[in-house]
């Protein structure tokens, strides 16, 4: 298995890496069934980059039917070790105004109808997951979107919804007394599964709209969002160009041993085929 790469999964806009060299596209096959699209592998200021449309090309699936194990399987798969997730979101403060960018560390799960653990199957593990993202990358990629020249927010929480509808208002207003500053309905699955894939994971969230709670504001719609949606991608893509020149080769964070303690089950209780299945995961502490 190849090591040291760098994965982009890129959520609404962001559909392809500008200035990838060497691209290619891969077909990755997994035990969880198929990945949004085919990866794509290339290098950027000379690093190896993964990256994968999230809602697929041409923006075709669900956030609900997100193969999200698959997804990340796939880039544990192709070595990848960091995870730069980009998304749209929605802000649920003033002070995060459309066009803003958040990098959040904290997220709140609303979600209902998804598999976000790749145990199961006759194997128990629980991860550790107060700090759900990893603090290093997320510090790099704070720092690079102020060298980017956005106007940045240093953490927050990220409410996850189940979607595809946008919120109630007074979904919307609950949230807003719970402290939460910005809104999706992707990324705390990917984490919780980069996670038990000992992945660094962190987020560079996109604010497009008010969601539906600013009095002052119009409700969200697509139309409003995709007009935001394409000056913030090229922000984006700036951010990760610089973030990828500041991510160390070697990782000096927990995230890279975040299963060590976290299995439960006897290794001789597991069975043949989940052992399989896991085996990319969990095989260094069946030894």
């Amino acid at each position: 298995m190849k090591s040291k790469k760098i994965g982009v999964i890129g959520g609404s806009g962001l559909y392809e890496m500008a200035d990838l060299k060497n691209v290619k596209s891969v077909k990755v096959k997994t035990p969880f069934g198929e990945p949004s699209d085919e990866y794509i592998l290339g290098t950027l200021n000379n690093r190896e980059m993964v990256f994968l449309p999230r809602h697929g090309k041409g923006h075709r699936i669900l956030p609900t039917e997100l193969n999200f194990r698959a997804n990340i399987y796939g880039m544990k798969k192709l070595g990848v070790e960091w995870i730069l997730s980009v998304s749209a979101v929605g802000s649920m403060k003033e002070e995060i105004a459309p066009g803003n960018i958040v990098v959040p560390d904290q997220f709140i799960d609303m979600t209902r109808r998804r598999i976000s653990t790749f145990f199961g199957n006759g194997i128990v593990g629980h991860v550790a997951f107060a700090d759900p993202v990893c603090g290093d990358l997320h510090n790099i990629l704070y720092q690079s979107g102020l060298n980017a020249g956005a106007t940045v927010h240093k953490g927050g929480v990220y409410i996850c919804i189940e979607g595809p509808q946008f919120s109630t208002r007074a979904e919307s207003l609950t949230y807003r007394k719970w402290g939460v500053d910005v809104i999706g309905m992707t990324n705390v699955t990917e984490a919780k599964l980069a996670r038990e894939a000992e992945i660094c994971y962190a987020t560079i969230a996109l604010a497009t709209d008010y969601d539906c709670w600013h009095e002052a504001e119009e409700d969200v719609t697509v139309e409003a969002i995709l007009e935001i949606l394409h000056k913030n991608v090229t922000t984006a893509q700036k951010i990760i160009k610089n973030a990828v020149s500041k991510i160390d080769t070697e990782r000096k964070c927990s995230c890279k041993n975040a299963l060590q303690n976290a299995i439960l089950t006897a290794k001789n209780k597991i069975p043949k085929k989940t052992k399989k299945d896991l085996e990319l995961i969990i095989g260094k502490y069946l030894k």
